[in-house]
């Protein structure tokens, strides 16, 4: 019987996000909206992980990734939650309210329901921050996965999250 519950291809990804990291001597975090916590779940199933993985913030509603994350209320009204300026707040945030050297942003629309025109379910934002980078080193991009349902676009979410905090990775 397996160890944990999560998707293998989850858990073999986090196994070397944690290696690679480890390796690099970097630390990470990660702020989380769509995928609910998914992506820190992955990383802490791997033995040893707290070497590397320093926190996950679970910012679902937008008063959390204001209270939390500091995200600027001009910023949610402006764009929305699910954007490239929040994802990047967030991973900005994520990475002043932490001691880490990278942190990674996901915000987006799991569905079933939430998705609209301009946002379809499927829609997913991604951001990366890291500590003492020059403000061109910003990596951000918006992803549109194909709507398998509410957990097949959190998982496709979390593996995206998961490369990017990889040491060599530049794009989801």
């Amino acid at each position: 019987m397996p160890d944990t519950i999560l998707p293998p291809e989850l858990i073999s990804l986090a196994r070397d996000v944690i290696a690679a990291n480890r390796s690099a001597g970097r630390t990470i975090s990660v702020a989380e909206s769509c995928t609910g916590g998914l992506v820190s779940a992955a990383l802490t199933e791997i033995p040893g992980s707290s070497d590397v993985f320093e926190v996950g913030f679970i910012t679902y509603s937008n008063d959390m990734k204001r209270e939390l994350l500091s995200v600027s209320e001009d910023v949610l009204d402006t764009f929305g939650a699910v954007s490239i300026a929040v994802a990047w707040a967030m991973a900005q945030g994520a990475l002043a309210k932490s001691h880490s050297d990278i942190a990674v942003a996901i915000t987006g629309v799991a569905g079933p329901g939430g998705g609209s025109e301009q946002k379809p379910v499927g829609t997913v934002v991604f951001a990366r921050a890291e500590k003492g980078a020059p403000e061109d080193h910003a990596v951000a991009d918006i992803r549109h996965f194909e709507d398998n349902g509410r957990g097949g676009v959190r998982l496709q979410a979390a593996l995206c999250a998961l490369e990017l905090l990889m040491p060599e990775s530049s794009a989801p």
